[in-house]
């Protein structure tokens, strides 16, 4: 994993699509960065960034049989993923919902393939307070469809609701396996190599030191 995460985080920084300074989130917490995958917004950006989730999914991802991307972001990630696989040599059905019922043509609230009866990875950019996974296995399952688990692209690992961490929370709470293309243990890594970045890195241990939790069972 450790090979895909590096060039991750290095290519995010590039293109500023992590950012350092100081930045509230949604828990309320003044956080020395803050990453924003809505930043991946050329052709070229989000065809490597799906590279790299590719790459992720056949690392770390439990068996499953269609993508989900639960609108908006997750939108475009799950198409350009699918493609990625695809050109692989993994042809994957895919599946997106949309944030309003249509009432007219075909109905409903998912589009794509049909998801019932099949295992369901879900795609998202991170997870905060796990609400979007929460609305997704219950979209999935009235469609009787299988939530087999959850790719995002950065774990913060930090605490969510509880003394956990956010995807530690989602795997607890639905029994979901959470995979991710790095986490913030590869964001300190790339700093501590950057001299220029001391005083960053000196925050994002502080903050570590506050909010932080350990691996996938600390």
């Amino acid at each position: 994993m450790s090979d895909f995460a590096d060039r991750f985080v290095a290519f995010a920084v590039e293109r500023q699509v992590i950012r350092f300074g100081e930045f509230r989130t949604k828990a309320g917490r003044w956080s020395p960065y803050f990453f924003n995958a809505g930043l991946f917004n050329t052709g070229a950006a989000l065809a490597t960034l799906c590279e790299f989730y590719a790459d992720a999914i056949e690392a770390q991802a439990p068996p499953f049989d269609l993508l989900f991307g639960p609108a908006y972001k997750g939108i475009p990630l799950v198409a350009g993923i699918a493609l990625t696989l695809a050109r692989r040599g993994r042809d994957v059905p895919f599946a997106y919902n949309r944030k309003e019922v249509k009432d007219h043509g075909e109905g409903g609230v998912l589009v794509g393939a049909d998801p019932r009866g099949k295992r369901v990875l879900i795609v998202d950019d991170v997870i905060s307070a796990g609400t979007s996974v929460r609305e997704s296995v219950v979209l999935l399952n009235q469609a009787q469809a299988v939530p087999a688990g959850v790719v995002i692209a950065l774990d913060r690992m930090e605490r969510g609701q509880t003394e956990r961490s956010a995807t530690q929370e989602v795997t607890h709470q639905w029994g979901l396996p959470v995979c991710c293309v790095a986490t913030l243990e590869h964001l300190v890594a790339h700093l501590d190599r950057d001299p220029t970045q001391a005083e960053t890195l000196r925050h994002l241990h502080a903050y570590r030191r506050q909010y932080g939790v350990g691996g996938p069972t600390g």
